[in-house]
């Protein structure tokens, strides 16, 4: 559920890609912070080839794990590295599209870490971008009455709620398309993720029939709707390099 619009998406986007491609040949994606490959895997089982970029190499350990139990080793490649030596383990220009999924939260600089991202990127190459939205943190506060928190959330230039916050940084939308043009990307589509599914307890969702698959056309619904992207726990953003 927490995954599916972005799944959706991006796997719509990828297929459309491959289908383009003059020359019949899988896609190479490269997945910045892709850990065990939760994402990859199931990409590599739609015919792609990934490299999982990682700086944990337990991380890296149960991406190989899986993606043999799978049966899709051949088609994944682990790298130890983060996005400060992106150019490093992964050839600049090789990369048909580069997943960045809560990776922007925890980097030194975020201006660079894309900057890098492009530079894999082949021309046009897609981004999916997956951040924490600074709005849905805000309200998630108030609503567990911690207003002070909420409040201090809201106006915090890194978008956190104390010196114990565990994210040491959250997006608003502005913020993100802003920070894709400066470093050279043209947005083609905005997602709101789990607009619904983080306030809907989990209990009813696990035991109310078809509350779960009610839950899921709720989220796609509202996905691309301005109105309720602003209260989403997450944003994706589907970009291409210029």
């Amino acid at each position: 559920m927490r995954t599916a619009v972005v799944w959706e998406a991006l796997s719509a986007n990828l297929e459309t890609r491959r289908n383009e491609l003059t020359e019949q040949r899988p896609l190479h994606l490269v997945d910045l912070g892709g850990g065990t490959g939760g994402l990859a895997v199931r990409l590599a089982e739609l015919g792609h080839r990934a490299t999982v970029v990682d700086p944990s190499p337990d991380a890296l350990a149960s991406l190989a794990r899986r993606a043999d139990d799978a049966g899709v080793s051949e088609q994944i490649r682990g790298i130890q590295g983060d996005s400060s030596d992106l150019l490093e383990v992964v050839e600049r220009g090789s990369a048909d599209a580069v997943l960045c999924h809560g990776v922007l939260e925890v980097v030194d600089d975020p201006t660079d870490a894309l900057r890098a991202v492009a530079a894999v990127l082949r021309p046009e190459g897609l981004l999916s971008l997956l951040v924490t939205q600074r709005h849905a943190a805000v309200l998630a506060k108030a609503l567990a009455g911690h207003l002070a928190d909420a409040r201090h959330l809201l106006v915090d230039p890194a978008g956190r709620w104390g010196s114990a916050d565990p994210v040491p940084r959250r997006f608003t939308e502005p913020e993100v398309t802003d920070l894709l043009s400066t470093t050279g990307f043209d947005i083609t589509g905005v997602h709101g993720a789990r607009v619904f599914t983080d306030l809907v307890p989990s209990t009813l969702v696990d035991t109310e029939p078809g509350a779960a698959e009610m839950l899921y056309s709720l989220e796609t619904a509202v996905a691309d709707r301005p109105e309720f992207r602003a209260i989403a726990t997450q944003l994706h953003v589907l970009a291409t390099v210029r």
